[in-house]
């Protein structure tokens, strides 16, 4: 066989690591089905709930990302989310972590594009944590139920938090990748 049609041990430890999840989950829903088998019939219905939400979501996700990876430049993404972004950045990375709508899923590969882009880990984390806890739509309601002043104090600790938790995770991940 010529090298080209031969899978070398880099390309095979790559395919086996992105299965290792799969797996995983596979073995615990399979276990769990053996410790609760009267349970058995609510946890495949709402096992097939969620995988249908996620067949329909994904395609969306994954044509964002192909228009972002081609309308938006590494140099664009470096310049406004990149190390050097600063305080800019992490207000761009809240901008578009509020703006999605739907499960907190989607913002994964949304974040993973991001990162191999060129944005800091910092406006990873706080994009992250906008998505999860700063949507508009979410803030919209808040406001009617809860008030104005209940809801620009939540979100007012919110962000704060976010960009600490980004800041401090930052740290953390650029020592232990020093250590290694």
């Amino acid at each position: 066989m010529n090298g080209n049609k031969m899978m070398n041990e880099n390309d095979k430890s790559k395919i086996i690591k992105s299965y290792v999840g799969v797996l995983i989950f596979a073995a615990l829903f399979i276990g769990v089905v053996i410790l609760f088998p009267e349970r058995k019939d609510t946890i495949l219905s709402e096992s097939t709930k969620y995988f249908i939400e996620m067949l329909l979501i994904i395609p969306s996700v994954m044509l964002f990302i192909g228009l972002f990876g081609a309308w938006i430049s590494k140099e664009q993404t470096t310049k406004y989310l990149g190390k050097e972004s600063g305080t800019k950045g992490a207000l761009i990375a809240i901008i578009i972590g509020s703006l999605p709508t739907g499960p907190l899923y989607m913002s994964f590969p949304i974040a993973s594009s991001l990162l191999k882009k060129g944005a800091s880990m910092l406006n990873i984390i706080v994009f992250l944590g906008a998505c999860a806890c700063l949507k508009i739509p979410q803030g919209l309601v808040e406001l009617k139920f809860m008030g104005i002043r209940f809801m620009m104090l939540r979100w007012s600790f919110s962000i704060i938090l976010i960009i600490l938790m980004g800041y401090i995770l930052e740290k953390l991940l650029e020592e232990y990748s020093n250590d290694n």
